[in-house]
Formats: structure tokens, C-alpha cells, sequence
């Protein structure tokens, strides 16, 4: 289900039911679309999050962790500035549309109460979060600036009087009477999911689809129907993500369409597992882009340099045809004719074979023939380090292969750590700080069923940490077969059958293969990982390992990590 202006509706009423009367503690602006308020409220702290991002658009109380930039965005500045320690008055939401306005007080400096409104337009590509002056209704800041270059109906820019959008002019579903519903639905020559949408305000695609799939189902009891479900919406909502056609919705009743359900206790709840993964990696996109064209970069220049360094290495294995050369021309100098662009001798060295020669005009003989003995040399000459720069092209490659891949696997907390391992390289500079004794980062503790402390490494500087400096001798190393990934590590000698499996599917979950399964994951004590001098970080080389095959489980991970916070 998209969120449509009846999933809004019921979204509206549950954060009415949590956030009314709350004082906002502090907020934040993480990513580029999105703002988080913490909201005091019942005794506890409620972190509402609202999206203008053009493809998750969204409102919602949330649990998922987020990162928090150093620098903070204008309109974070300007929301702190008038919200922060607001109480929150009203949410309403208008008619049945995506837009919902929250309306906080707070007295100003001359200690007179204000009315500020924070309203939120969902509406795909052109969502928005506008802070608006309740008295002026003028527009104090958003969080995206619309010219009327770019929207021509309003603008939405700092200083401007706010504009709503476009009223619809169909049937609230919520408030219309049972006559205007029953004169529509009896009249309609075909009731189909397009005909209820032209006629209703807010039913989205899903939603006015499954209205048809019920209404057909009981022709003669359409009225009956309508009301059984809008009861149901508004009285009995039970939060479900289920599957229609191979695709994942979610819905605040589980639809009859669905082939699927899995039920949650609360929308929000609801929401962080649908949107969880998919917003997540949009974060990363947006957190991790300059990073990745920087790596991507940095492996394509190494590929070229390897290709060259090939190159060289198979020029070098004609050295000895150069020599070969220059020696001909040497010895049957007389027979070479100067300004010739090549010349046919004897060579002596294949029982007295004609062989062509390549001549440069511009050159008299004896040039010819030292130039010969010039690439003869250069190439012997190389042939001395080139083995040594393919390996370190090899390795530079790998190791960025491995940070590469470290990024496609971040969450939105990971990326500032992988950062951290660039600029550690060499390949960023560090941008100054305005935060004093910035420590680095840690690896990710997790707690397996037993209670066995496990630790994993989230970058390459960590994982170097982890398995050389902080895991003892007889702990358990763990690592994905083959393929970049985090470095594991089990804090026991001799930990049980449960945890070793639990561990390994750790290891493959922070690696490549994350959504492969049976994957080939190696264990081994800490004793026989080593590292090779001059190796790049996070490359160990191990033996006596033995090798557990297992799937990761998104369940398992997150259940792992729960361990760890009791």
C-alpha cells in the first residue's frame, strides 16, 4: 500500500494517541529528506520521524538508530530555533489528503505564546516539511525551497505566504453520509478500483482495490461492506505487511488480497519493517556516494596501472629480440642504408634466416641499432620491480574491492567508520572538526543464545584492532570464505556448537555473499591468523581452519544484537 491519505488518516490517530501534549527534547535533521523530533511524552522519549524523501515519504514513531552530522542543516537550525521545548497542541490532517498539520506552542522571547506549524505534505516526489508562523502564515523555513520557477501554483520559500496545495474535490470517505455512498456505489456502470479513486479522497491504488475485491463479494450488501470496512480501519486496525502478486505492501488492516500476512503491534512498529532495509540503503546512497565514486576511482586507476605493468611484463619477453636486433644491425652495419625505413639480414642466430628489421629514417645506422639495445635494456630493467608492482597493484586493487564492498553492506551509522579507514590510507584528507577527542570507532558487539560475547569487525582498521591487538590467542577468529567481509570474533576457547553457528552467520551476514546461502564461512583460533608484513589493512593470511557452511538470517542478526542490549 502506498501512503495514501486512509493509511494518514490512521497513522494520525496513533501518533494523536502517543505524542498529544509532548514536549520536543531535541531534534535532528540525519539525511537530506528526512527530520527526527524527540518528543517527551507519557513519561518517555518518542522519536517521530518525518520524510519528504521523493520514493519513502513517510510519518512515523521509529527505533531505528540514525546518524547525526556534525554540522547541522539550515533548517534544523530554524526548526531547534522556534520548536525546541514546544509543546504539541494538535495533529490534523486535511480532509482526507496526505498533508497533516502539527500545530506546537511556545512563547517567544518577550515570553508571548506562539503557535507554530509544522506541516507535512506527503506526496511523492513532491513532499515537503514546511515550517509556517500560525498568526502571519508566512513561511519560516522548509526543508526544500521551491521557486515559482519550478511550481508555478505556489511557492514554498522563507518569508512567502503558504499556499496549500490543490483541495480535492471528491468524498471524504470518513464523513460521508450514507446516502451520497450509496447513490455513488449503486450508479456506477463499472465499480472498479479507478471508479471508487475518482469518487473518494485519499484511496490509494491498494486500497481502492481491495474496497472493489469486498464490495464484489457481496454485491447486494454494498453499503454494509463500505461500513465494515471503514469501521474496521478506524475502530479495529491491525497493522499488516502482506504479499499480492510476488510484491510486499502494507496496509493498517490485512487485506483480503493479500496471499501473506505478518501482523505487528502498532503502525510505526509496522512501518520501520517494511521501510527499514529499503530507506536504509537509500541512506547509504546519500551518506556513501562520495565515497564510493572516490573507491570506484581508485580501482579503476589501479586496474589501469596493472594493465600497463602487464603490458610491460609481456613486452619484456621479446628483451631478448631487441638485443637480437640491435647486434644484427651492429655487425652488418655496412649492409644498413641510411634513410630506409627497414632493412632484410642474415640472422645468424636462426641459421642465417632473412629477418625484416623496423628502421626510424630520421636515425643513421648505429642510432638504429642503439635505440634496439636502449629498449633492451629499459626492459630487462623493469623485469627487475615488475613482479613486485603487479603484486602491489593486485593487493591496492583487492583491499578497495574490500572497502567497496564494506560500503554496500553499511548501514548509516557504518559509513563515518569507513571513513574514518580512508582517510586513515591515505585517500581522504581529514576535515576538521569542531568536536574535540574524537575516538575511533569500535566494533559491533553482539550476544549469542548462550551468552557468548561475539565481536565484529565493521571496517578494515577494526577488523586489524580486533583480531591482532584485542582477541586473545585462544578465541575464535571467523571470517567468510574467499571474500571481503568483517572480521569475526568469538570470546570464548571453546565455544559451543550454537554459537559457532551463530558466529558464522555473523560472518557471512558482514560480508559479499549476505544474501547467497550456504555460504562457506572459516574458523580457526586467533593463534593461527597472521598478518604479513607490509599487507594492506584488514588482509590476514590463516591455517588449520575448518569451514561451516550456513544462510544468514536477517532474524538471527537482529535477535543477536537484542541479546546484547538486555
Amino acid at each position: 500500500m502506498s501512503f495514501d491519505g486512509v493509511f494518514t488518516h490512521t497513522i494520525v490517530n496513533e501518533l494523536k494517541t502517543e505524542l498529544l501534549s509532548g514536549r520536543i527534547a531535541k531534534i535532528h535533521q540525519p539525511y537530506e529528506h528526512e527530520i527526527v523530533l524527540v518528543i517527551r511524552a507519557r513519561g518517555e522519549n518518542k522519536r517521530l520521524l518525518l520524510s519528504a524523501h521523493p520514493s519513502y515519504a513517510r510519518m512515523q514513531l521509529t527505533k531505528i538508530a540514525y546518524h547525526n552530522p556534525e554540522n547541522p542543516p539550515n533548517f534544523v537550525m530554524m526548526l531547534r530555533k522556534y520548536l525546541e521545548g514546544a509543546i504539541l497542541e494538535t495533529i490534523h490532517q486535511v480532509e482526507n489528503d496526505r498533508v497533516v498539520h502539527f500545530t506546537f506552542s511556545k512563547r517567544n522571547e518577550l515570553g508571548d505564546l506562539q503557535n507554530i506549524v509544522l506541516i507535512v505534505e506527503l506526496m511523492g516526489r513532491h513532499s515537503t516539511i514546511v515550517l509556517l508562523n500560525a498568526e502571519t502564515n508566512k513561511i519560516l523555513d522548509a526543508i526544500k525551497h521551491i521557486g515559482s520557477s519550478q511550481n508555478t501554483y505556489r511557492s514554498i520559500l522563507p518569508g512567502v505566504d503558504y499556499i496549500a496545495p490543490p483541495k480535492q474535490t471528491q468524498l471524504n470517505p470518513f464523513t460521508a453520509s450514507k446516502t451520497e455512498v450509496f447513490e455513488i456505489l449503486a450508479t456506477a456502470e463499472k465499480l472498479d478500483a479507478r471508479y471508487l479513486q475518482q469518487h473518494f479522497q485519499g484511496l490509494g491504488r491498494d486500497t481502492a482495490e481491495e474496497l472493489r475485491f469486498r464490495l464484489a463479494q457481496a454485491p447486494n450488501e454494498k453499503i454494509k461492506v463500505w461500513q465494515a470496512f471503514w469501521q474496521q480501519v478506524t475502530q479495529q486496525p491491525t497493522p499488516t505487511i502482506g504479499e499480492k502478486g510476488q510484491k510486499e505492501f502494507f496496509a493498517p488492516i490485512e487485506f483480503e488480497t493479500f496471499t501473506k500476512a505478518q501482523h505487528f503491534p502498532n503502525l510505526s512498529l509496522m512501518l520501520d519493517a517494511f521501510y527499514g532495509e529499503k530507506a536504509e540503503k537509500d541512506r547509504v546512497k546519500q551518506l556513501g556516494n562520495q565515497l564510493i565514486r572516490k573507491v570506484e576511482n581508485e580501482i579503476k586507476r589501479n586496474q589501469t596501472k596493472l594493465e600497463k605493468r602487464q603490458q610491460t611484463l609481456k613486452d619484456s619477453e621479446n628483451a631478448e629480440e631487441y638485443r637480437r636486433r640491435g647486434e644484427l644491425l651492429t655487425t652488418f652495419m655496412a649492409q644498413v642504408p641510411r634513410g630506409a625505413e627497414s632493412v632484410e639480414l642474415e640472422n645468424y642466430y636462426e641459421e642465417n634466416q632473412p629477418l625484416k628489421i623496423t628502421l626510424n629514417p630520421a636515425l643513421s645506422p648505429s642510432q638504429n641499432a642503439q635505440k634496439y639495445f636502449h629498449k633492451y635494456q629499459k626492459l630487462k630493467n623493469a623485469v627487475k620491480l615488475i613482479y613486485t608492482q603487479i603484486k602491489s597493484a593486485k593487493e591496492e586493487i583487492a583491499y578497495l574491492q574490500s572497502i567497496l564492498a564494506q560500503l554496500e553492506l553499511a548501514g548509516p551509522m557504518d559509513i563515518e567508520v569507513i571513513r574514518e579507514e580512508l582517510i586513515a590510507s591515505g585517500y581522504l584528507k581529514k576535515k576538521r572538526s569542531k568536536k574535540r577527542n574524537s575516538k575511533p570507532s569500535k566494533p559491533e558487539e553482539f550476544t549469542a543464545s548462550d551468552g557468548t560475547l561475539i565481536l565484529v569487525g565493521k571496517n578494515n582498521l577494526q577488523n586489524d584492532q580486533l583480531t591482532l591487538k584485542t582477541a586473545k590467542k585462544t578465541d575464535i577468529w571467523l571470517h567468510a570464505k574467499n571474500i571481503p567481509g568483517s572480521h569475526v570474533i568469538i570470546k570464548d576457547t571453546d565455544p559451543s556448537e550454537t554459537t559457532l553457528l551463530e558466529a558464522a552467520e555473523l560472518a557471512a551476514y558482514f560480508s559479499k555473499y549476505r544474501q547467497s546461502a550456504q555460504v562457506p564461512v572459516d574458523y580457526v583460533a586467533v593463534k593461527n591468523v597472521h598478518k604479513p608484513n607490509g599487507a594492506k589493512p584488514g588482509f590476514v593470511i590463516y591455517e588449520n581452519q575448518k569451514t561451516l557452511f550456513v544462510t544468514p538470517e536477517e532474524k538471527t542478526i537482529q535477535q543477536l544484537r537484542e541479546n546484547h542490549k538486555k
